[in-house]
């Protein structure tokens, strides 16, 4: 992989360098390791995907946290039109309202509990601000999924989902974003066998059913869990590794979380700034057809200026 930087990305140098990232483990695994500090469209963001130690889990190459950040002296989110490839954004709030615009034409307002989707396939362009009136605060998280060989290069496409499936397990509640769990299935589309869920957990013991043939991995988004013998608070990716059929969680009060997983991803990728391809002549490609304005990517209905794709390092 190949990493240089949106809250839809970009990827940096530093998220990740040329070296071939480690394989899965092939038994389960608690890793606890700090995210990476990033500014993005005016926050700042915990990436915990990708980095140096561990670049993707399954299909999921991507993930920032941000927030919470409070709007109340001008802070939000604004940034401008930029392109996409080989990937799908996952955006998922727990509080506050983000405004997505893309080249298909879609204009939708996002709320917590309510999850945007969109597949960039061979080429699309959007924008994502914080709406005037939004809201006092903005939190949330936005992920990148890596698409398969049979779809990379396929149609762009964008779905809304303002009611997802959930699972009591125990006293924690488990939102099924993507993919399948305890049982539920998303209705957004997955292209790789994944899961994505979000968990509200009240204190107290929460035990998750596994698939152990994903790899996993947790996240949390406000308060702290236990795993194992390690404590998990924002700021930090636990890597759980493969062959785990379930997971015991504790926290000493709410708190929230994601839990992503999947089958480990059978492809070389390599990501840079808002681009995920298999070679640096596919992203050379891209970065000139957008900065040249190429049909390939369409153009987005917004005021916010067009952010134009920096030279990859190579």
């Amino acid at each position: 992989m190949e990493y240089a930087p949106d809250v839809s990305g970009p990827v940096a140098s530093e998220d990740a360098p040329e070296h071939a990232a480690p394989a899965p483990p092939e038994a389960a695994t608690v890793e606890i390791a700090p995210s990476r500090s990033a500014s993005v469209g005016g926050l700042t963001v915990r990436r915990a995907l990708p980095r140096r130690e561990r670049r993707s889990v399954g299909a999921w190459c991507f993930l920032d946290h941000f927030g919470p950040a409070s709007l109340d002296h001008g802070d939000g989110m604004l940034v401008g039109p930029h392109p996409h490839t080989g990937l799908q954004t996952v955006t998922w709030l727990v509080s506050g309202e983000v405004l997505h615009r893309d080249s298909l034409g879609s204009e939708q307002l996002i709320r917590p509990g309510q999850l945007n989707l969109m597949t960039a396939g061979r080429g699309i362009a959007h924008a994502e601000e914080t709406p005037t009136g939004g809201g006092a605060g903005l939190h949330g998280a936005q992920l990148w999924v890596a698409l398969p060989e049979a779809t990379r290069d396929g149609e762009a496409a964008f779905e809304h989902h303002a009611e997802l499936p959930r699972v009591a397990l125990g006293r924690c509640v488990a939102t099924v974003l993507l993919g399948e769990f305890a049982g539920e299935r998303s209705p957004a589309r997955a292209d790789t066998r994944l899961a994505g869920v979000e968990l509200a957990m009240p204190g107290g013991e929460a035990v998750l059913p596994l698939d152990p043939a994903f790899e996993h991995a947790l996240v949390v988004l406000d308060g702290a869990a236990s795993v194992g013998v390690g404590v998990v608070e924002p700021g930090a990716l636990c890597y759980l590794g493969l062959g785990r059929g379930r997971l015991e969680l504790t926290s000493a009060g709410p708190a929230r979380a994601l839990l992503v997983g999947g089958v480990p991803f059978p492809d070389p990728l390599h990501m840079w700034w808002n681009f995920v391809a298999r070679s640096r002549a596919d992203i050379d490609v891209a970065c000139r057809e957008w900065n040249e304005g190429a049909d390939r990517f369409g153009e987005v209905a917004s005021q916010l200026p067009r952010i134009p794709a920096p030279p990859p390092p190579w």
